[in-house]
């Protein structure tokens, strides 16, 4: 059931798209003319204009984009509830005995997701963002030549431009699905009522992080993926660890499966798969597709800028975000591999740079973490293992579980781990990954260190307060110097000690 247009989604809409938004006249040339009003754009639009330049800002549907409206902050609102589920599941091996009866309501939970997000879309706002010098267009833009955008009927010339339209779900082409009605995470956030049997097609980071939390949240989920593990880009053991939680937590999985065919009956929407044991028949009231995205790139009349395009990887760039019309940038998902909300702002950063100050930063320069935010989460910077094989970097590998870790044992959350690679032979470290409940906010001590060219062996020497899980970083660091007491090292010292006798 989808709420209607209530308090907060007024509160919403006045801020991301007003409905009386009156457009200023455009000037004869912008500096900048940024088409997209998402994380990219509006770090692109605000960080130009604070600089001076004279900016037009567009979009189509919501300011604030996929992450304020779809994305990271109404899936983290549902997670932060359904953590509390995960709390009292995990009271009774510390000690405290929750009363029966706890229920979830489920549409406190949501509702509570859309006042948080109506009171953070203040910072993406339209008036906020005319408050900084920004020409504000809500509309549909298109480019009618290398050097135009045009905006409902208002002709935007430009000296550079950026085109950041994100992307969107995509939609996977299995028979029946579409007619059946499925939801992605463009409007799962507009539930008020809990689906009692929700089937999750898609063991990526969006199909695991909302499948674990309608899990916690009350429905039985069955979870569909081609892989032969959930999360199946990450670390191996770090998916294992997840696999693990979610069977504990009662999510069916249903891996190396081939969905063939949805149809709707009267118990209600059936997926039909073939998986290794064989055909498999499963009833559900609601199907969450969660598996990838597709760039928006469609009537954005990229052909009469001379912006080369395709449909799956999005718009061509180079590794300075140009495309091929040298005054035309990208940032974002319309044309990144990497698509978070962080790594958008970092290239709307580089961006700004080359675009107004000819400057030559480069995206491949940026190193650039993330996490899924399952329970535990899982969070990585770098190389993977496998990555650093296919470029022939040698690696030295060091693994601390949180089972030798004082407060992860104290938590009661053994199940994690911190996994350095550094180059062999080396301290230099070229990638990393933390299992933890708060993984997301660990890594980002190991992304310093590599953005610095600082070394395993000195963050030994960083003091951390104990007892805390994130003193498992400098137990890695241990470990590596430990490494470096060679038997001639051990020799040398022993016939030093004994002079100093």
């Amino acid at each position: 059931m989808h709420e209607p247009l209530a308090e907060h989604q007024l509160e919403l809409l006045a801020n991301v798209h007003p409905p009386d938004w009156r457009p200023p006249t455009p000037p004869p040339r912008y500096n900048l003319v940024v088409i997209g009003g998402g994380t990219a754009g509006l770090v692109a639009a605000a960080g130009a204009a604070g600089l001076g330049a004279r900016v037009a800002l567009v979009e189509e549907n919501l300011l604030g984009g996929d992450c304020l409206n779809v994305g990271c902050v109404p899936s983290k609102c549902v997670i932060r509830s359904s953590r509390v589920i995960g709390e009292l599941r995990a009271a009774r091996a510390l000690g405290v005995h929750v009363s029966p009866g706890v229920e979830v309501d489920f549409g406190a939970v949501m509702k509570r997701m859309r006042g948080v997000r109506a009171h953070i879309s203040h910072h993406d706002s339209a008036q906020r963002f005319s408050g900084l010098g920004v020409d504000v267009f809500l509309g549909h833009a298109r480019f009618s030549g290398p050097d135009t955008v045009t905006v409902e009927g208002a002709a935007l010339r430009f000296s550079k431009a950026v085109v950041a339209t994100g992307g969107r779900a995509q939609h996977p082409a299995i028979p029946g699905l579409a007619e059946t009605g499925f939801l992605t995470n463009e409007n799962v956030f507009e539930l008020t009522e809990r689906p009692a049997r929700l089937a999750v097609i898609g063991g990526g980071p969006i199909g695991c992080e909302l499948a674990q939390a309608f899990r916690r949240l009350g429905s039985a989920v069955t979870l569909f993926h081609t892989g032969s593990h959930i999360l199946n880009r990450e670390d191996a053991d770090a998916a294992e660890i997840v696999r693990r939680a979610f069977v504990d937590e009662g999510i069916r999985l249903v891996l190396e499966a081939k969905l063939v065919r949805v149809e709707r009956e009267a118990d209600g929407k059936v997926l039909h798969a073939e998986t290794p044991g064989g055909h498999l028949r499963v009833t559900v009231d609601e199907i969450l597709v969660g598996a990838g995205r597709v760039p928006n790139v469609d009537g954005l009349g990229l052909e009469a800028s001379g912006v080369a395009y395709d449909h799956r990887d999005g718009v061509k760039v180079n590794d300075y975000l140009q495309t091929t019309n040298r005054r035309i940038y990208a940032a974002g998902d319309v044309c990144m591999a990497r698509k978070f909300t962080h790594a958008a702002d970092f290239a709307a950063r580089t961006v700004i740079q080359n675009a107004l100050f000819l400057g030559r930063k480069r995206l491949s320069g940026l190193t650039i973490p993330w996490c899924t935010y399952t329970d535990p989460e899982v969070a990585h910077v770098g190389l993977y293992e496998a990555e650093a094989e296919r470029r022939g970097i040698a690696l030295d590998t060091y693994l601390r579980h949180f089972s030798e870790v004082d407060r992860a044992v104290i938590d009661g959350e053994e199940q994690g781990l911190v996994k350095v690679h550094v180059r062999r032979g080396t301290d230099r470290i070229v990638g990393a990954t933390i299992v933890a409940r708060h993984a997301g906010e660990m890594i980002g001590e190991l992304t310093l260190a590599m953005t610095g060219n600082i070394g395993l062996g000195r963050l030994a020497s960083v003091i951390h307060p104990y007892p805390t899980q994130a003193e498992a970083i400098r137990q890695v660091g241990d470990m590596y110097n430990r490494t470096r007491l060679t038997p001639a090292v051990k020799r040398l010292f022993a016939a030093w000690l004994r002079w100093m006798r």
